[in-house]
């Protein structure tokens, strides 16, 4: 019987099949763009092939092609008879996904993964930080995916670098950077050309305050990689942020306007507007001036791509542009959603986004003594929104400058002496003179 790279079997007969279905999953699994051409060159070699359908269907839905991918999720279902056990988890497993089922996801995860811990395109969708398991909107869910990656480990070995890229990051979203490192660097000495290593290597720097270490990295490592790839516009990101601690606005800047900014984004939506808020909103508790144009275009994007509440770290990102916007009935409705839903038990981060939403608009409209009360809270439970630590420094930054508007010096400085990480630094306006 035919297998996939992990040496798990598949129910083709077609070599070629195999063949395109492998070079599908390792260009989705590292981020490459030739991903869905090669699953249907997969569909066209052998229209019976359940996995591949069930691999398009899911990247599609990453796309934000809904239809696509229940269309290519329904072919994938129709298929099953005669699967072998473990196929016929992984399509059950996309089902839930594509159809929109987080939590039964989640839920059926390590079931799947105890049995089969070498499902590689299972784990990937909770491997990274903004994956099942980070979107879940539970409080330590970045413990619990550090030991999910420990339990799987062994299954994996020392020479699989796409394993040792995520098992580095989730050690460093831990705070075990030294435990991090020496894994991080093994990935990308595996192979140089993996964007997770790559993205890893840049949370690293972030997270001990190598600013300029970031910037040659990045730089380095940025025109090896396809400019259409999924992680370039977010490893652009970070090379901007790395511009921006150490200091270097104007450089900042070229790289949002060339490949953050909403209209040169190689992401799908979500990442879109996550690092396209993330960057307007930083560059201004920097210290720079408000792009007000820019702002109206992401607002107009995430109101439209995004009319209703959903995910927590997405619906972060959309209150803040609604709060720069001025809409205060967007946002009172989008919290309401927000309310509703966790009310259902449907939205697990619970009273984060609520909080956050308020304390946007009221540093908004510079009353920063509401911000702070707002925000303060919350802090010790930001990992419930999703997101790294360095996304989610979009928070702890804006309390930090509301600190400083409310003329209380004192406890901006107590917060950075909690955090113990990054740059000690931030680049917070007025911060260093405080």
């Amino acid at each position: 019987m035919l297998t996939d790279r992990y040496e798990l079997p598949i129910s083709t007969v077609s070599a070629a099949a195999r063949d395109a279905y492998i070079e599908g999953c390792a260009a989705k699994l590292t981020m490459y763009p030739h991903a869905l051409a090669a699953f249907d060159r997969a569909i066209a070699a052998d229209p019976g092939f359940a996995l591949a359908h069930a691999a398009k269907a899911h990247l599609l839905a990453e796309r934000g092609d809904a239809a696509g991918g229940r269309a290519a999720m329904a072919a994938a279902a129709a298929l099953t008879a005669g699967l072998s056990e473990r196929e016929a988890s992984h399509v059950a497993f996309f089902g839930r996904l594509v159809g929109g089922d987080a939590e039964a996801a989640l839920a059926a995860l390590p079931v799947h993964l105890d049995a089969w811990p070498r499902d590689a395109m299972v784990l990937a969708t909770a491997a990274f930080t903004n994956g099942l398991i980070g979107s879940s909107g539970r409080a330590g869910q970045k413990r619990m995916l550090l030991a999910l990656l420990e339990r799987l480990a062994p299954s994996y070995g020392e020479d699989d670098w796409w394993f040792a890229a995520h098992h580095g990051m989730a050690l460093s979203e831990n705070g075990q950077r030294a435990a991090a490192r020496p894994k991080i660097d093994r990935a990308l000495a595996q192979n140089p050309a993996n964007p997770w290593a790559a993205h890893a290597r840049a949370h690293l720097c972030y997270e001990e305050g190598e600013a300029e270490a970031a910037c040659a990295f990045l730089a380095a490592w940025l025109p090896g990689y396809p400019r259409d790839g999924a992680l370039y516009s977010h490893l652009s990101w970070h090379l901007a942020l790395a511009h921006l601690d150490a200091g270097d606005a104007a450089a900042a800047l070229r790289r949002f306007r060339d490949a953050v900014a909403l209209e040169v984004h190689s992401g799908p939506p979500r990442g879109r507007l996550n690092d396209g808020v993330s960057f307007l909103w930083r560059w201004e508790l920097a210290g720079q001036p408000r792009d007000a144009a820019a702002w109206r275009r992401m607002h107009e994007f995430a109101t439209r791509a995004f009319p209703e509440a959903g995910t927590a770290f997405s619906d972060l990102h959309i209150a803040l542009a609604e709060a720069v916007a001025g809409n205060e009935a967007g946002l009172a409705e989008r919290t309401r959603q927000a309310e509703d839903l966790a009310r259902q038990g449907r939205y697990p981060s619970g009273p984060c986004l609520p909080a956050a939403s308020r304390g946007f608009a009221a540093f908004e409209r510079r009353d920063f003594p509401a911000a702070i009360a707002a925000l303060e809270p919350i802090v010790g439970e930001l990992e419930r929104l999703g997101g790294s630590r360095a996304q989610l420094d979009l928070v702890e930054f804006t309390l930090l400058k509301a600190y400083l508007g409310a003329g209380r010096a004192d406890a901006a400085r107590q917060m950075l002496s909690r955090r113990g990480r990054g740059s000690p630094h931030p680049p917070v306006a007025g911060l260093a003179a405080a």
